[in-house]
């Protein structure tokens, strides 16, 4: 078995073409996200994370695998759906993409920052990301309570991350072997960031565009 980011699709390998960002493949790295990244924090504090993740993964495979003709790419799914007055899987969608832009610029920061501890990386990431949208509802609302829970449960899952050198190492980690080259490790986790960070702005636009939502909260 080779190190974790070896044994799953990278976002950097999803294919974008004009029609958009290929559904399949961008649901694997999804997949490989969970398994690799998330679940490398080992807290059982994320796991209400993950789980949130995965039910969003599950929305746009279910809308997928139903329409697969009309699904070949995230915008053509997201345009289907519409037309057809559902929207099931273009919000699942919205949120996880909100929650890998989370992670996105949480490992950015960390990679930017090679003396700075997790859990202050995964604080920055989710105050440009989730924390604003978690924040933004109104106080009295129902939605406002039920961001506010949310938010709740992230910050809780932040505040268990563990120590950096316990996560990187376990990214590099080899059962069968040595383990990765620093090196090495920090070339596959920058092309991972740098695919999915142009995923999230292409995304950002699109949805921003055709009114379906909002990657980002707007200022």
């Amino acid at each position: 078995m080779a190190p974790f980011l070896e044994t799953v699709k990278s976002f950097n390998d999803v294919p974008i073409t004009d029609d958009g960002v290929n559904t399949v493949a961008f649901l694997e790295a999804g997949d490989g996200e969970l398994t690799s990244l998330m679940s490398s924090v080992g807290s059982g504090a994320f796991s209400p994370v993950i789980n949130d993740i995965q039910g969003n993964i599950t929305k746009v495979r279910e809308r997928h695998d139903a329409t697969p003709s009309q699904s070949g790419t995230l915008e053509v799914l997201v345009t289907n759906e519409k037309s057809n007055k559902v929207g099931s899987a273009t919000e699942g969608l919205m949120w996880l993409l909100r929650s890998l832009a989370f992670t996105g610029k949480s490992l950015q920061q960390a990679q930017s920052n090679p003396s700075e501890d997790l859990k202050v990386a995964f604080t920055k990431g989710y105050n440009v990301t989730l924390g604003p949208i978690h924040r933004g509802s109104g106080i009295f609302s129902i939605q406002g309570a039920i961001m506010r829970a949310a938010g709740l449960m992230f910050n809780t899952a932040i505040g268990y991350c563990p120590p950096r050198k316990s996560f990187y190492e376990k990214l590099a980690a080899n059962p069968n072997g040595e383990p990765c080259s620093q090196e090495v490790l920090d070339k596959q986790l920058n092309d991972w960031i740098t695919g999915l960070d142009t995923i999230i702005t292409r995304m950002d636009k699109f949805y921003t565009k055709g009114k379906h939502g909002e990657i980002f909260k707007s200022a």
